[in-house]
C-alpha cells in the first residue's frame, strides 16, 4: 500500500513539473467535455458523410474553421499566461476565450464565401480586421500550449513575407503587404487550415479518441501485467517488460511523456526492486517510451502528417516503420540484457509475478481490439474511421467485461483528458501551419531546396548530416510534429532532388531525428519525466539514456542509404538487408555494455575491454550498414571487414574470460 502511494506520488509529481495546464472552476468543469463530445459528432459526420451536421460540416475548410473555433478558446482557459499563474482564470483569459470563439465563428460562418469568392486574395475590410486578430490569437495560444520557441518561430516566418524582398540572398523572395498575408494565413488551405491541420482533422482525432479509452479502459494495466506476466522472472525482467510494455501503450498514445507517466510508475520501481541504479532505470524507460511512439500502428500526430505530405495512405506510414522500430527495440533489448548478464542481475520471483493465464483471461478483448485496428488499418486501408470502429468495439467489450466497467465519472475524465490533447495540438499546429504558408506565399518552399543542395556542395552525405543535426537543434527547442512539418517543407525535398534518396526514407530520418531529442541531453523531457518518477538526477538519466538508445542514433542512416529497410524492394532483398541489420545492431548493442550472447564478458582490462568492445563495434557497423551507393564499399567487403574486426575480438574475449577464471592478474592492465 505504502509503495502504491509513492508510486502514484512520483507520477503526480511529475505530472504537475511537465504539465502546465490548470483547473477549471467547478462551475466551468463540463466545458472540456462537452467540447469533446461536440467535436466528435461534427467529425463522425464528416467522415461518414452523415448529412447530420451539414452547418459546420458542409465544406471541408467549413469543418476545419469548425475544428478550430471549438477547440482554440480552450487554450486560454486551460493554460495560463505565465506557467506559475496557477490560481483561479483572469478575467482576460475569460475575454481572450470568448473573443477566440467569435473570431473563429465568424470564419466558420463566412466559409463558403471565403472559398467561393477568393477572401485569400481579396477580402472585405471586416475580414481582413479579423484576420488580424485571429493571427495574433493563434500565436498567443501556440505560445501557452507550445512554450517559447514555438511562438518565436511562428512569429518570425508568419512575418517573413512582408520584409522577404530584403533578407539575404538565399532567403531573398517577393514580398507581400501586411493585409496580403494576413488574409492568405487565415483563409487559404496553406497555412493555417493547411496540411498539419487538415491531418489533425481528418486522421488523428480518431486515433488520439482510441488512445484515451484505451487507458481509462485500464489497457495500460493489461499491457503491463502481460509484460510482468511473460518476462518478468527472466534476468533484467522488469527492465525488459518497460521495453514490452511501453512499446505497446507508445504505440497507441502516440505521447512519450504519457508513455513514461503510465508504464514508468510500474516498471521503474520493479527495475529498481532487482538491482538497477535509479538513473539506468530512468533511462530505460525513456528509451523504450520513446520507440514506443516510433512503433506502428499508431504513432502520434506526426505520423499522420507525415503521411498527407507524402500523399500515400497511414497505412504506408506504418509499415514503412516496421523493422526501424524492431532494430530500435531489438538494440535497446540486447543492451539490457547485457548489462543485466555482466552485472548478474536476476528477474522477479514467479510468486510475485501475475498469472499469464489470468490476465489473458481479464484483458483478452485489448487484444482483439488491437488485432481488429491494424486489420483495417493494413487490409482495408480505413484509416480514417478505423480508430472510431475499435474505439466503439473497446468500449462495448470493455463494459460487457465484470473488471474495467466504466462509471460516468470515468466518461467525464476521459471526455476532459482528450479535450485537452486536442487543444494543445491544434494550437501548435495552427501556429506551425503559418510557418508553412509563409514559404508557400513567398515561393521560397520551391527555391530553399536548392539552396541547401549548394551550401551542401552537392554531397549528399553532408546534407544529411545537415538534416539530422537541423531536425535534432528543432526537435529540442520545437514539438516533433512542428520540427517534422518544417523540415518536410525545407529540407526533405533537398535530401530527395539533390539526393535522389527515397522520399519515405527521407521523411522516417526527419521523423527519427526530430525524436532523439526526448532522450538527448541538455532537454530529454523524455529521460527527465522518468528521473522524476526514479528519483534520479535528470541530466544522468538522460546520459543512460542517450547511451541505452544509442542505436536510434545511426538506424536512420541505415534507411536512407538502402530503403529495403522500409519495405521499398523485392521481399528477397528486404529479408536479407533485414537480417543483415539485425545481427549487426546486436553486436553494436553487446559492445555498448561489453556482454557479447554465447560469448560473455567482452574483456577484464580497462585497455584490453577497450580494445575487445572496439572490435565488436566495428564489426556490427560494417554489417549493419549497406554496401554500394554512397558507401564506396561493396557488401561483400564489408562483411569481410566485419569478420576480420569479430573473429579476433571474440577470440580475445574468450581468452580474457579463461585467464580471469585461472585467477591470473588481469591482462591489459
Amino acid at each position: 500500500m505504502t509503495k502504491a502511494k509513492t508510486q502514484d506520488g512520483s507520477a503526480q509529481q511529475a505530472r504537475e513539473q511537465i504539465s502546465q495546464t490548470r483547473p477549471l472552476p467547478p462551475g466551468l468543469a463540463w466545458i472540456p467535455g462537452a467540447v469533446t463530445v461536440v467535436l466528435m459528432l461534427m467529425t463522425l459526420d464528416y467522415l461518414f458523410n452523415l448529412g447530420w451536421l451539414n452547418i459546420v460540416t458542409g465544406l471541408e475548410t467549413q469543418f476545419y474553421y469548425a475544428v478550430v473555433a471549438l477547440l482554440l478558446p480552450l487554450v486560454y482557459l486551460l493554460w495560463p499566461l505565465r506557467p506559475s499563474a496557477w490560481h483561479a482564470i483572469p478575467w482576460y483569459d475569460y475575454l481572450l476565450s470568448a473573443v477566440t470563439l467569435l473570431i473563429g465563428g465568424y470564419f466558420v460562418y463566412n466559409a463558403d464565401a471565403i472559398l467561393e469568392r477568393g477572401w485569400a486574395f481579396a477580402a472585405p475590410d471586416t475580414a481582413i480586421w479579423v484576420s488580424y486578430a485571429y493571427w495574433l490569437l493563434i500565436i498567443e495560444a501556440a505560445r501557452r500550449a507550445g512554450g517559447w520557441p514555438i511562438a518565436v518561430i511562428v512569429t518570425a516566418f508568419s512575418l517573413y513575407p512582408l520584409v522577404a524582398d530584403v533578407m539575404p540572398g538565399p532567403i531573398q523572395a517577393f514580398p507581400s503587404s501586411l493585409e496580403e498575408t494576413a488574409m492568405y494565413h487565415t483563409m487559404s488551405t496553406e497555412s493555417i487550415m493547411g496540411v498539419p491541420l487538415q491531418a489533425f482533422a481528418g486522421l488523428v482525432i480518431g486515433f488520439l479518441v482510441f488512445g484515451v479509452v484505451l487507458q481509462k479502459s485500464g489497457g495500460g494495466k493489461f499491457f503491463i501485467n502481460l509484460a510482468f506476466a511473460l518476462l518478468g522472472h527472466v534476468r533484467g525482467g522488469p527492465a525488459k517488460v518497460s521495453i514490452f510494455s511501453s512499446g505497446l501503450m507508445g504505440s497507441m498514445s502516440g505521447s512519450v511523456i504519457s508513455n513514461v507517466l503510465t508504464t514508468g510508475v510500474l516498471s521503474i520501481p520493479a527495475m529498481r526492486r532487482i538491482g538497477m541504479g535509479r538513473s539506468f532505470a530512468g533511462g530505460v524507460e525513456a528509451c523504450a517510451s520513446t520507440g514506443g511512439v516510433l512503433m506502428p500502428p499508431v504513432m502520434g500526430a506526426t505520423a499522420f502528417v507525415m503521411a498527407m505530405f507524402l500523399d500515400v495512405p497511414y497505412a504506408a506510414v506504418a509499415l514503412a516503420a516496421v523493422i526501424p522500430s524492431v532494430l530500435y527495440f531489438l538494440g535497446l533489448f540486447i543492451q539490457i540484457d547485457a548489462y543485466a548478464a555482466r552485472h548478474e542481475i536476476k528477474g522477479l520471483p514467479s510468486a510475485e509475478l501475475p498469472s499469464l493465464k489470468a490476465t489473458l483471461k481479464e484483458g483478452w478483448y485489448f487484444i482483439f481490439v488491437f488485432a481488429l485496428l491494424v486489420w483495417m488499418l493494413l487490409v482495408m486501408q480505413r484509416e480514417a474511421v478505423a480508430p472510431f470502429y475499435a474505439t466503439a468495439l473497446l468500449l462495448i467489450l470493455n463494459q460487457l467485461s465484470k473488471h474495467n466497467r466504466w462509471r460516468w465519472q470515468d466518461v467525464g475524465e476521459t471526455l476532459s483528458g482528450a479535450a485537452r490533447l486536442f487543444a494543445e495540438l491544434v494550437a501548435i499546429l495552427a501556429g506551425v501551419g503559418m510557418l508553412v504558408g509563409s514559404l508557400s506565399m513567398t515561393g521560397l518552399s520551391g527555391t530553399i531546396a536548392n539552396d541547401f543542395i549548394h551550401l551542401a556542395g552537392g554531397s549528399v552525405p553532408m546534407l544529411l548530416i545537415m538534416g539530422a543535426l537541423t531536425s535534432f537543434v528543432l526537435g529540442i527547442g520545437m514539438t516533433v510534429t512542428a520540427a517534422y512539418i518544417f523540415l518536410a517543407v525545407a529540407l526533405a525535398p533537398a535530401l530527395i532532388q539533390g539526393g535522389g534518396l527515397d522520399p519515405m526514407a527521407v521523411h522516417m530520418f526527419i521523423l527519427y531525428w526530430g525524436m532523439l531529442s526526448f532522450i538527448t541531453p541538455p532537454v530529454a523531457l523524455g529521460a527527465f519525466a522518468a528521473a522524476t518518477v526514479a528519483g534520479a538526477r535528470p541530466m544522468a538519466t538522460g546520459l543512460q539514456a542517450m547511451r541505452l538508445g544509442s542505436v536510434i542514433y545511426f538506424i536512420p542512416f541505415l534507411f536512407v542509404l538502402n530503403p529495403a529497410l522500409i519495405m521499398q524492394g523485392a521481399p528477397l532483398q528486404i529479408l536479407l538487408v533485414f537480417v543483415q541489420a539485425l545481427v549487426g545492431i546486436v553486436l553494436f548493442a553487446s559492445a555498448m555494455q561489453g556482454y557479447l550472447i554465447w560469448v560473455g564478458r567482452l574483456g577484464h582490462g580497462v585497455i584490453q575491454e577497450a580494445v575487445i568492445r572496439g572490435l565488436v563495434l566495428l564489426s556490427g557497423l560494417t554489417l549493419a550498414l549497406p554496401g554500394g551507393g554512397m558507401v564506396p564499399l561493396t557488401q561483400f567487403e564489408l562483411l569481410g571487414i566485419s569478420l576480420a574486426a569479430l573473429v579476433p575480438g571474440v577470440l580475445l574475449a574468450k581468452w580474457s574470460q579463461r585467464h580471469a577464471r585461472n585467477g591470473s592478474p588481469e591482462p591489459g592492465l
